[in-house]
Order: structure tokens, then C-alpha cells, then sequence
């Protein structure tokens, strides 16, 4: 009986994690389009309801709604279950979710987290090949290849903070940042990571994949209607998600405080910030900026991390 109870519980806790995943989601898109419309001088969304706040739930139901085109020469069943299983991994990542009650907390968080991010990468593959559109194609195996170049680094910095805190689990952050921040002795780690956060969820000044100026509009050009708004809320729950991560590494606080959400709309705000600012790379810079800069710097922390606790240990 206790069992049964545990396990409705759990199923419970998982479809409000989802449903506040999505609310969330849609206010970040409000937040997005108010901030750009400020940063450009112009009005944000104002006109629904009061201050514009219903407006993200009118768009929902108005691209739910919409006709739902498939290409006649698309790969239909790749073409129409890529969004669904992108949605499905940008959902499933937020189980490592750093909970004090320990319902879906598990040791091998961090681990699990880079296994959910390599997959997504195919996600956006098949995408862009079903849709048998050039452009599409083109713009698929420019996010294959941007993705695989920053998941090293972010892979390497993770692995530098495990050697630190000799566990996968997101709670340990909280508990080693007790007394003083990760930022502030590991910044240029920090500075890195959030670049290779923007470059992973293809957000600007890394959006080659849906690069309008040449590729129309990238691997999800030939998608409307539902299968659009699936692909627009994943890229959303991921910047959501990777601003949560960024707050448990860098800036350790609980989930049970008031402070670690005022840091995530912070952190979040960044993402939307960025946007508003910076001109889009050149696709070599990227490349550059990724294995020139990025991956020497993660692997010297690495280095020194590893040796610090190698240090640590020997002194014991």
C-alpha cells in the first residue's frame, strides 16, 4: 500500500512539475517580448487582458488551432514525432531537479543531464532531414554541429565541478556553497558556461540554425501550427532549465528559498538580454570560439581541480 502511495505521489508531483515547467515557459515568452520591445523602444504585447499577461496563452491556442501542414516529399512519421520527442527531453531533464524532499533527486543527476542534452541533438537532426527541405537540412546540420562542439565544454566544466565536489548530485552544490559562491572562484568557468548555454539552445548570438538571413528560418522552416509551438517550447524549457543549472552551480541556493527564483528570473533575463544586444557570429568564429578558447580553458580547470583534490587527499 505504501508503495502505491509513493507511486501516485510521484505522478502527481511529475504532472504539476510539468505544468508549472509550462506556465513558466510562457511567461518567460511574455518577459522576452516586453524586454525586447523595451530595449527596441517599442510597445511589448499590451493589448490582452490586463498588461498583456494573457497573451502567451492567446498565441498557444491560436498555433494549436492553426491548419497543420505536412510537406508532400517529408518523411511524415520523423517529420511529425521529432517536435513531440524534443518537448518530451526538454521536459524529462527537469527531474534532476535539485528537491530537498528527494522525489525525483537522484545521485547520477548530473550524468543523466548529459545524456538528455546529447539526445536532444538528434532531435533537431531528424527535424531538419525529414522536412526534406534544403534549408532545413542545412540549417539541422549547422545545430548538429554547434551543439556537439559546446556539449565538450560543458561537459568538461561539469566534470571539473564533480572532481571538486566528488558528486553527481545537484543537492551537494547547495551544500558546498554554504559559505561562499562557485561565481567567484571559478568566474571565467561561470562566463563560459553561460556562453555555451546560449550556444547549446541555439539562442542569439549563436542562432545559426535559424539563421533568417540565409536559412529562412532553419531546421524548422517547414513547420507550422502545433508542430511549431512544440519545437518554440522545448527551446523555451530549456533556456528555463539551463538558467535553474546555472543557479545550483554558480550561485548555490535551495529551491526552498525565495532568493534562488529571484536568480533564475535574473539568470533568464540574461538569455532574453543577450538577444536584444548582440549581433549574430560568423559560423567560423563559432567553431573558433568554441575548441580555440573554450575547451583549453575548461580543461585547465579540469587539470587544476583534479590536482587540488589529488593535493587535498594526500594531505589526509
Amino acid at each position: 500500500m505504501l508503495f502505491v502511495f509513493d507511486f501516485v505521489l510521484s505522478l502527481v508531483s511529475m504532472f504539476l512539475l510539468i505544468i508549472f515547467v509550462l506556465v513558466g515557459v510562457a511567461f518567460l515568452t511574455l518577459l522576452e517580448r516586453s524586454v525586447l520591445g523595451y530595449i527596441q523602444v517599442r510597445s511589448g504585447p499590451n493589448k490582452v487582458g490586463f498588461l498583456g499577461i494573457p497573451q502567451p496563452f492567446c498565441d498557444a491556442i491560436k498555433l494549436f488551432t492553426s491548419e497543420q501542414t505536412n510537406p508532400y516529399l517529408s518523411n511524415y512519421l520523423p517529420y511529425y514525432f521529432s517536435p513531440v520527442f524534443s518537448l518530451f527531453l526538454s521536459l524529462l531533464i527537469w527531474m534532476i531537479i535539485p528537491y530537498m524532499t528527494n522525489m525525483f533527486n537522484f545521485g547520477l543527476g548530473l550524468m543523466f543531464f548529459l545524456g538528455c542534452t546529447s539526445l536532444g541533438v538528434y532531435t533537431v537532426m531528424i527535424a531538419g532531414w525529414s522536412s526534406n527541405s534544403n534549408y532545413a537540412l542545412l540549417g539541422g546540420l549547422r545545430a548538429v554541429a554547434q551543439s556537439i562542439s559546446y556539449e565538450v565544454s560543458l561537459a568538461l566544466i561539469l566534470l571539473s565541478f564533480i572532481f571538486l565536489i566528488c558528486s553527481y548530485s545537484l543537492v551537494d552544490f547547495f551544500y558546498y556553497q554554504t559559505y561562499v559562491w562557485f561565481i567567484i572562484i571559478t568566474l571565467p568557468l561561470c562566463l563560459s558556461w553561460f556562453s555555451s548555454c546560449l550556444a547549446e539552445t541555439n539562442r542569439t548570438p549563436f542562432d545559426f540554425a535559424e539563421g533568417e538571413s540565409e536559412l529562412v528560418s532553419g531546421f524548422n522552416v517547414e513547420y507550422s501550427s502545433g508542430g511549431f509551438a512544440l519545437i518554440f517550447l522545448s527551446e523555451y524549457a530549456s533556456i528555463l532549465f539551463m538558467s535553474m543549472l546555472f543557479c545550483v552551480i554558480f550561485l548555490g541556493s535551495g529551491l526552498l528559498s525565495l532568493e534562488f527564483f529571484v536568480k533564475l528570473t535574473f539568470i533568464s533575463f540574461m538569455f532574453i538580454w543577450v538577444r536584444g544586444t548582440l549581433p549574430r557570429f560568423r559560423y567560423d568564429k563559432l567553431m573558433y570560439l568554441a575548441w580555440k578558447k573554450f575547451l583549453p580553458l575548461s580543461l585547465n580547470y579540469l587539470i587544476f581541480f583534479g590536482g587540488f583534490k589529488l593535493f587535498i587527499l594526500v594531505l589526509l
